[in-house]
């Protein structure tokens, strides 16, 4: 399996930015798809995570209300848009994949395969 992020940027805080996830090597259809984010000096941290199933979605606090993940099966594309951006939101956001028909939710340790990551940087 590979993934491949786009779409990152810079925005003023208020802005939107809508990420890609572009999946390859595998059944799309079969895995959950999360979003993680890192700033240098601290830990991976989650975001968002749409399960394969059911396409049922859970987010992390800081972001519900604000980003929406989604996934097009016929693309083999997960999105995530983020909208009222602010300039905690500023890190490397990956997207990540565990084993096929998993249920992982939010932690780092149960996702095996890793984009190489796209800047989001939101001035104030």
């Amino acid at each position: 399996v590979q993934l491949v992020e786009s779409g990152g940027g810079s925005v003023q805080a208020g802005g939107a930015l809508k990420l890609s996830c572009k999946f390859s090597g595998g059944d799309f259809s079969t895995y959950t798809l999360a979003w993680f984010r890192q700033v240098p000096g601290k830990e991976r941290e989650f975001v968002a995570v749409m399960r394969w199933t059911g396409g049922t979605s859970f987010y992390e606090h800081s972001v519900k209300g604000r980003f929406t993940a989604s996934r097009d099966d016929t693309l083999n594309t997960m999105y995530l848009q983020m909208n009222d951006l602010k300039p905690e939101d500023t890190a490397v956001y990956f997207c990540a994949a565990p084993f096929p028909y998993s249920t992982a939710l939010d932690s780092a340790e149960d996702y095996r395969t890793w984009g190489q990551g796209t800047q989001v940087t939101v001035s104030s």
